[in-house]
């Protein structure tokens, strides 16, 4: 059993495929790698296949990102499960700081420490994560980075739904967990397209975080022991 799997989604990021799968098995060379292609449009699906040893999972129609993750973490079999980004933003050199902090909590979350991105989106995931924590009160500064560790164990508290993977830490900080941060490097986009657009997820957004607050709230929180005391 490999101690540690990298989950990470491609949706038509051709350009970004081999360069990112390089140098990730260059960090992590002992790594379990998972590429879930999602329907991408080009040659994504080729491109993983050049690396026999990467396990490749392809979506039969556009899932999204949440998706990609949640079926990429439960296919997954090491002990640690990193996700990271398919875009070559996030940095695997970042990895080891992730998991070298799993013994001082349950998740890792990364915080990108110098954002790379347009202003316009610096600007609106500053407002985002500002009222994410406001109303789900999950203390995490920074969501929208996909770099995150979480033991295998703790996937079975993520609940499948649009839009999931931003609401991870606020899903499992509801069950107990413990989260620590880690300050990770945070890349510009040098290859392919971002499918990043501000005001196509302002309404959605809001939508999501009501209804995570809901569901958080009716949420049943099954004792963490597995074997509680009488």
């Amino acid at each position: 059993m490999p101690r540690l799997s990298i989950i990470i989604p491609f949706f038509n990021e051709e350009e970004n495929v081999v360069p990112v799968i390089e140098e990730v098995l260059r960090c992590q060379p002992d790594a379990e790698i998972i590429a879930v292609d999602d329907c991408s449009r080009d040659a994504t699906a080729e491109r993983i296949r050049q690396f026999p040893g990467v396990v490749l999972v392809s979506f039969p129609r556009n899932l999204g990102q949440s998706a990609a993750f949640y079926h990429g973490l439960h296919r997954a079999s090491g002990e640690i499960c990193v996700m990271m980004d398919g875009d070559g933003q996030n940095d695997p050199a970042d990895i080891s700081a992730l998991v070298s902090m799993m013994d001082r909590g349950d998740v890792a979350c990364g915080y990108r420490r110098t954002r790379r991105d347009s202003w316009a989106k610096r600007v609106a995931s500053r407002i985002a994560n500002n009222i994410r924590k406001n109303v789900l009160g999950d203390g995490i500064r920074d969501t929208g980075c996909s770099l995150k560790a979480m033991r295998r164990e703790h996937v079975k508290f993520l609940v499948p739904f649009n839009a999931m993977h931003r609401f991870i830490p606020a899903l499992l900080v509801n069950c107990g967990l413990k989260i620590v941060e880690v300050p990770v490097n945070h890349r510009a986009r040098t290859r392919g397209i971002s499918k990043y657009t501000v005001a196509g997820r302002a309404w959605r957004g809001l939508r999501d975080l009501l209804g995570v607050r809901w569901f958080m709230s009716r949420q049943i929180r099954w004792d963490l022991d597995p074997h509680p005391h009488g």
